[in-house]
């Protein structure tokens, strides 16, 4: 398929067709995860903090919310919430006194372990007869739209979007640390 200025096979034209996908699809995958998780007392957004931790390594709840890219409030009272289901616990931070590292408990990596076990074998079902290839393009794709719109996200409000004028110099932009993929779906 060729990809031509504003025609039914262009970019922009397509793009739109992945978004208009996206919020479907995403609340589609929520919906399968929170039926995986029904008697566990975790949400799906709850199980993708949990699936952080799981394969990055203990972290302070700053850092899982820019992982996740959510405010600090929702990942705390998850935090709050894996504590009193003995599935996380909060242990000293060398690097800062004030700010503990959040790390799974055991009971937690048996929890996730039995869950990523399950989703294996869903994901297979799913994905029977989808080229790895394709996947990976995916990825690649999402992956560029994500940078591109959280470009766009921390953009000035008050330009017009069609205004692209670059900042002044006595105003840099800040750099945005891109999370690593949690590898959960779930808010």
């Amino acid at each position: 398929m060729s990809v031509t200025e504003g025609g039914a096979d262009s970019a922009e034209h397509l793009a739109y067709e992945v978004l208009r996908r996206l919020w479907p699809l995403h609340r589609t995958v929520v919906r399968a995860v929170e039926r995986e998780l029904a008697g566990t007392g975790l949400t799906a957004g709850q199980c993708a903090l949990l699936d952080a931790l799981r394969s990055q390594g203990p972290r302070t709840v700053p850092e899982l919310a820019r992982t996740l890219e959510l405010d600090r409030q929702p990942v705390q009272r998850w935090v709050n919430h894996a504590t009193g289901l003995g599935l996380v616990e909060a242990v000293p931070n060398p690097a800062h006194r004030r700010s503990p590292l959040i790390r799974l408990t055991p009971d937690g990596s048996e929890v996730m372990s039995a869950l990523q076990q399950s989703e294996a074998a869903g994901l297979r079902r799913v994905l029977a007869g989808v080229p790895a290839a394709d996947v990976a393009t995916t990825l690649r794709v999402l992956d560029r739209l994500g940078e591109e719109f959280r470009a766009l996200a921390r953009d000035d409000p008050a330009r017009p979007p069609t205004s692209r004028a670059p900042r002044a110099p006595h105003a840099p932009r800040a750099p945005h640390p891109t999370p690593a993929p949690t590898g959960r779906h779930g808010a």
